[in-house]
């Protein structure tokens, strides 16, 4: 080969592999800068996650083998805010991720639902790209008319806990002729069974005391009281105290005629999108909105790493029950094998005996010496001596009828034989091995990692020397 083209070749080979080397590193790095900048909630989550998620050792994966179902926890709180329209509901997302991602006016802006979510890049996504990312969310898709009217909207702000919330933006509520394109009350109660939160804009100089509203709020206070919110929006449009007092008192007695909603101890805070250059004198409680997503994070994380230890001992209590039970099973054959034997051995002599009776007592004594030998021709007439006393008693006329029992008794046996020979499956050695390491991995690898995560989340309210 001419020295040139080689020394070209060597050249193109080492740049494609310094190229590879660099993309490598480049993607490693990306990786480790992604995984520095990730807050300590957000990287709990993000691994209790993967722990069940992972395609080898996945939790997920490992319940399937053992007949358990399980489900990954997701890595962020689903907020749903729900209202009539000019509620101020885009409007408080656009003010929380401090980025404007949802159009806001007095129309009926949000006419589908809008899934606002942290991501790597500024992106919108349509209906069925929002089902791919949000898996848990495709039986929504049964409703007719909804997925044309979902979308998602992905930003990179890392203001307050955005990073650890999904918020879904719903249509605005509205009574008398207006035609939504899907089932908007069926759609919004599904919802609120996936949502953690679910926060109720009131709004006091629009129909805030929409009956659509009222009843769909209604509905959702049966199932899951425990996440409603109401929160009194645009607090500083109401005019003054006197006015907000008097728009408050009328929304909670619409609510209390309710009969779900009449409860002690209603809270309905005053909150509006702050604005440094107009001056108001109405309380504004927005921030106590952002500790109530807050303390809501925090339940998540504590249910998620409880959650997480109790699906191992669901793992490893199952297991240890398949292995006993593959134990029972064993030794429920080995018996069975041992009671067909015994009933197939009975069955198969009966039979013989009759036939090396019948043989021997036609046979003459010269023949069975000359077979047998002196002693062996003896012996054998000795042991069937109790068959030939037995055929002597029965009488001549009954031979064909007692042959014909014996025969019977031989199929019955042989039949029990059968049927006691019916075994329970069992577990192979790899299977019952590979039980044993899920369940060796479950015990010790999952839940040490359980642990690590539960002091890396105390670390951060609680004294090192408490831990």
């Amino acid at each position: 080969m001419n020295p040139g083209f080689s020394d070209l070749f060597a050249c193109l080979a080492a740049s494609f592999v310094m190229s590879g080397r660099v993309k490598s590193r480049q993607g490693g790095s990306s990786a480790v800068l992604e995984q520095a900048t990730l807050s300590i909630n957000e990287r709990i989550l993000k691994e209790c996650h993967t722990l069940y998620t992972d395609s080898d050792k996945g939790l997920v994966r490992i319940a399937e083998e053992v007949g358990l179902n399980l489900l990954a926890p997701r890595k962020k709180i689903t907020v749903i805010l729900i209202g009539n329209h000019s509620a101020g509901k885009s409007s408080f997302i656009n003010w929380y991720i401090e980025e404007h991602v949802q159009r806001t006016g007095v129309a009926i802006e949000t006419q589908g639902f809008t899934f606002v979510t942290s991501g790597r890049k500024r992106e919108s996504l349509t209906g069925n790209a929002t089902l791919h990312l949000y898996p848990h969310f495709k039986p929504l898709q049964e409703i007719p008319g909804v997925v044309d009217y979902l979308n998602t909207e992905i930003s990179t702000s890392k203001q307050k806990k955005f990073s650890l919330v999904t918020f879904v933006d719903t249509p605005g509520l509205v009574d008398g002729d207006m035609k939504y394109p899907f089932d908007v009350n069926e759609s919004i109660e599904w919802l609120g069974e996936l949502a953690d939160l679910i926060f109720v804009f009131f709004d006091p100089i629009g129909q805030a005391l929409c009956k659509r509203t009222l009843n769909l709020v209604e509905q959702l206070n049966i199932r899951h009281p425990e996440r409603l919110r109401f929160y009194l929006s645009k607090a500083d449009e109401a005019g003054t105290e006197s006015d907000r007092q008097r728009v408050m008192m009328q929304i909670v007695q619409e609510l209390c005629k309710r009969p779900g909603l009449n409860k002690t101890g209603f809270d309905m805070p005053t909150i509006y999108i702050p604005n440094p250059n107009k001056l108001v004198r109405c309380v504004n409680q927005i921030e106590d909105v952002c500790k109530d997503i807050e303390k809501t994070i925090n339940q998540t994380i504590q249910n998620t790493l409880n959650t997480l230890e109790k699906d191992c001992e669901k793992i490893a209590q199952i297991v240890d029950k398949q292995i006993e039970d593959d134990n029972n099973a064993k030794s429920y054959n080995l018996r069975a094998s041992g009671k067909g034997i015994m009933f197939m051995l009975l069955g198969l002599i009966i039979p013989l005996m009759l036939i090396i009776n019948f043989m021997v007592s036609n046979a003459s004594r010269e023949l069975l010496v000359s077979l047998l030998g002196e002693n062996g021709a003896d012996m054998l007439r000795f042991y069937l001596s109790p068959i030939r006393q037995f055929w002597d008693l029965v009488p001549e006329e009954s031979h064909l009828t007692t042959l014909m029992v014996l025969i019977g008794l031989s199929v019955v046996l042989l039949g029990l034989a059968r049927w006691s020979t019916r075994l329970k499956p069992t577990l192979s050695r790899s299977q019952k091995r590979r039980l044993a390491d899920h369940r060796e991995f479950v015990q010790t690898v999952v839940k040490a990692k359980k642990k690590t995560l539960y002091q890396d989340y105390l670390q951060q309210s609680v004294a090192e020397h408490d831990l």
